[in-house]
């Protein structure tokens, strides 16, 4: 059985009502690493995201965050990120989403992204478009970095890892508007899409932070691809560019110059 849009906004909105119900009542927190961390309030979206995929669409392979990957049938997948933004959330900052996408033959089509306290709802289908609450989106026209406001993340390990992306953090913020940090990848790419920010890049991500919302961004009209410019930002090298066609090839030059 194939999911549709619809399948994925409704599973999104109800995985939301319970981080909305969890949200500022001082979650139960487990530290995965020196800084990275998990709330009961993210088992509990990934335990009921998890029950309904797997009763309604049986055989199917799931990615996601807590659970890492339960094996299925390859042609279908889905990414899930039960909360995206969890430290937001355990220090009562109002920005986190749920993020679910699902792929077929290799392929994303459909992808779902929901902050649960704005009540806004990110969906995309390949070749259909994209749209914030049931209305188009389409990313900037911006054609300049200086006019550009940028947003980025840094990976769990940033004390320890080489490839930690304050580098280009440093570049981008001499060269562009301004550089967010806003802290949910799925949110970021989300902005973008709806013309809100007008680039984002990020480094050593997992799948299930960008599946949705790159999609969502391709849809609006985002140029996305990875770090390097390959078309796959799922792939290996687990990067992600996103950003107004005008301003894609100034922002690969600095990435990559």
């Amino acid at each position: 059985m194939t999911p549709t849009l619809d399948d994925l906004e409704t599973l999104a909105r109800q995985a939301g009502d319970i981080l909305r119900a969890g949200f500022g009542r001082r979650p139960q927190i487990h530290y995965k690493g020196v800084i990275d961390l998990v709330t009961n309030v993210d088992h509990q979206s990934e335990d009921f995201l998890l029950g309904e995929i797997q009763n309604r669409f049986p055989g199917h392979a799931i990615q996601t965050e807590e659970s890492g990957r339960i094996d299925g049938q390859d042609c279908c997948v889905w990414y899930i990120d039960p909360m995206d933004g969890t430290v937001n959330f355990a220090h009562g900052l109002p920005f986190f989403a749920v993020s679910i996408g699902y792929a077929e033959g290799g392929e994303l089509s459909l992808g779902a992204v929901y902050d649960p306290l704005r009540d806004e709802m990110y969906l995309a289908q390949r070749g259909r478009g994209a749209w914030l609450n049931g209305q188009p989106v389409h990313v900037s026209a911006v054609d300049n970095l200086d006019h550009s406001l940028l947003v980025t993340g840094f990976p769990y390990d940033i004390r320890t890892h080489p490839e930690n992306n304050l580098d280009l953090f440093n570049r981008f913020m001499l060269l562009s508007q301004g550089v967010r940090r806003l802290g949910s990848a799925a949110l970021d790419l989300c902005y973008v899409a709806a013309g809100r920010l007008d680039g984002f890049w990020e480094v050593r991500l997992k799948p299930w932070d960008v599946a949705a919302g790159g999609l969502i961004a391709q849809e609006a009209g985002g140029a996305v691809t990875d770090i390097h410019g390959g078309p796959d930002f799922l792939g290996p090298t687990s990067s992600i560019l996103a950003c107004s066609p005008g301003i894609q090839a100034h922002m690969l030059a600095v990435i990559n110059g």
